[in-house]
């Protein structure tokens, strides 16, 4: 009996340093865990692992208030800090654990976080007077959609009508200062030309060919 406690005692001493080097080496435990995106059915979680230490996973208790339903989660390989909790019962209490995973194992559990998922009649508005109202709010944006857009159309119209308007009165002016210019043009002659001197009351005569006939 004595040589077996000899034996035992340096077994025991080796497996408690294992299990205190196991200890040393296990990563801290997730922080700041929270619980975002609440739906009916889903939700999602979050957290921090502090910085300088190795971790190549999560874990992940899941539990339901009432404990008819627990969960555990396992990830590893993975650098992920969030995780998408699916199947979930509308409108139920659930508790929420997570732990990192590393090289040498898993780290303590973190702080319980408490949630509540939503009502079915939460996300999905109902059929009653919501709904007339989402419509008369769609109506109201269509007409004031509307009002803008006649708006802009007679603003456009009425700045080509000036355009218009303007064009005209250059034209008119080009076309009137071209007749008067034509009208000067087509004056009769006599007020242009010179007077005709007086010739003395003497006509030239034209000369006829003059023939002498000589008798022999």
């Amino acid at each position: 009996m004595a040589h077996f406690s000899a034996y035992l005692n340096p077994v025991l001493v080796l497996f408690s340093c294992d299990l205190c080097l196991v200890r040393a080496n296990r990563p801290p435990s997730p922080v700041n865990v929270t619980v975002t995106q609440l739906k009916a059915n889903s939700a999602t979680v979050s957290w921090d692992v502090p910085e300088g230490d190795v971790v190549i996973g999560y874990a992940i208790l899941q539990q339901r208030q009432d404990g008819q339903m627990q969960r555990f989660i396992r990830e590893v390989n993975t650098t992920n800090r969030a995780c998408v909790l699916w199947d979930l019962a509308e409108d139920a209490d659930y508790i929420i654990q997570v732990q990192s995973i590393g090289l040498y194992g898993e780290s303590q559990a973190s702080k319980r976080v408490h949630f509540r998922t939503l009502k079915e009649t939460d996300r999905l508005p109902s059929n009653s007077s919501n709904q007339g109202d989402i419509t008369m709010e769609g109506l109201d944006k269509n007409r004031q959609l509307q009002t803008g857009e006649i708006i802009i159309i007679v603003a456009v119209l009425l700045m080509w009508a000036a355009v218009i308007a303007l064009f005209c009165r250059q034209y008119d002016i080009i076309k009137d200062n071209d007749s008067n210019n034509n009208k000067e043009k087509t004056k009769p002659s006599s007020e242009h030309s010179t007077p005709e001197r007086p010739t003395g009351g003497l006509l030239r005569s034209k000369k006829s060919p003059s023939v002498n006939i000589i008798e022999v």
